[in-house]
């Protein structure tokens, strides 16, 4: 029924005008009906638009409810799954002979890219490889962990005598220095450009002191300890000769520990230099004649001349996405900070 044949009066627009004869009869039920006006006509068709439109709002704002949701469970999905897997493998299955490569980039350390974990894991895998002819230990480190390149020189010693017919190389890009030229010394032979910078054979450790700095602001320092040497090198307590002569005897032992691991992997090549384990750092032309590199050449001269397979397949662990996002925001700058402030670490330099 339209709104033309209601019997009810129209509440919208002008009221319905009435002939002037009231009295006549007409229509089915012997009354007039009411004419009404064109404008109530038009009122009825603009809130008749104005639902529609409000319908169809709805629905576009339940579509675009949905779709955002599945964004968001989306995204939860793929950061769960980034967090689950923080490191991935560098390879998984190959096809046909090649050469291995293994990254040892940045610092060495237990939480870094350059851990003992990820870089024997790495060696393991391109070793045990039956389709991989050589390896190519491609290092690009200032060094770092004592303990970390000592756990990865054993290892590669290791593999070497497991897998007698297939030989490691350590090409040095722009830097092997300290703990990254630990690790290269127990490679089969060393390579380097003219210009990388090659050895640092020695060991540091560096803290701060802040004794003067809390006299003049009136600070005091309140220590409460069981042990003797529990405080040792405190940084805001006096320094005591007796605990730096014994901080020297650690580092002089592990420096010859460094020592001895480089002449154990070099050998005869090393030349008889007193300058050799000072703790310098030398050009790549420069090592060539002290015998700490066997030649100048990159990665890939090593695969095509020495080993005879260009094909380069990298076995090296990656970082997740995710960890790459964090560290770009500057997480690890901020505890690197914070790290090198607090504390004293011991390296290899």
């Amino acid at each position: 029924m339209s709104e033309w044949d209601s019997d009810k009066q129209s509440e919208w627009g002008d009221k319905p005008v009435e002939s002037e004869a009231r009295g006549a009869r007409g229509g089915l039920f012997g009354s007039r009906k009411p004419s009404m006006p064109p404008e109530t006509g038009r009122d009825w068709r603009l809130i008749e638009k104005l639902v529609m439109s409000l319908q169809a709002e709805q629905r576009r704002s339940r579509r675009w409810g949905i779709f955002f949701k599945l964004l968001t469970f989306g995204y939860l999905f793929a950061l769960l799954f980034m967090i689950r897997a923080p490191f991935g493998e560098g390879v998984g299955a190959t096809v046909g002979s090649h050469t291995a490569l293994v990254e040892v980039s940045g610092p060495i350390a237990a939480d870094e890219l350059a851990s003992a974990d990820n870089l024997v894991g790495a060696l393991r895998a391109a070793f045990e490889a039956e389709s991989s002819k050589a390896v190519v230990l491609r290092i690009n480190s200032p060094g770092g962990s004592p303990v970390q390149s000592g756990y990865v020189y054993d290892e590669i010693k290791r593999l070497r005598e497991e897998y007698p017919d297939k030989k490691i190389y350590a090409v040095i890009s722009d830097i092997g220095a300290s703990g990254a030229y630990y690790i290269a010394a127990a490679a089969d032979e060393i390579y380097a450009n003219r210009a990388s910078l090659v050895g640092s054979i020695g060991v540091v450790a560096g803290g701060f002191g802040f004794t003067e700095a809390m006299e003049k602001i009136g600070v005091d320092r309140r220590l409460y300890t069981a042990g003797d040497n529990k405080a040792f090198l405190d940084p805001f307590s006096p320094e005591q000769e007796e605990e730096v002569a014994f901080w020297q005897s650690v580092l002089e032992n592990t420096h010859k520990q460094f020592i001895e691991a480089v002449r154990q992997g070099r050998g005869d090549r090393l030349a008889d230099d007193p300058r050799l384990f000072s703790g310098l750092v030398w050009s790549g032309e420069q090592a060539v004649e002290l015998g700490l590199v066997d030649g100048l050449g990159s990665s890939s001269w090593v695969a095509r001349q020495l080993v005879g397979e260009e094909e380069l397949v990298d076995y090296s662990r990656s970082r997740s996405p995710f960890q790459k996002f964090v560290d770009q925001l500057g997480v690890a700058v901020g505890e690197g900070v914070a790290t090198r402030l607090m504390e004293s670490r011991l390296e290899l330099r």
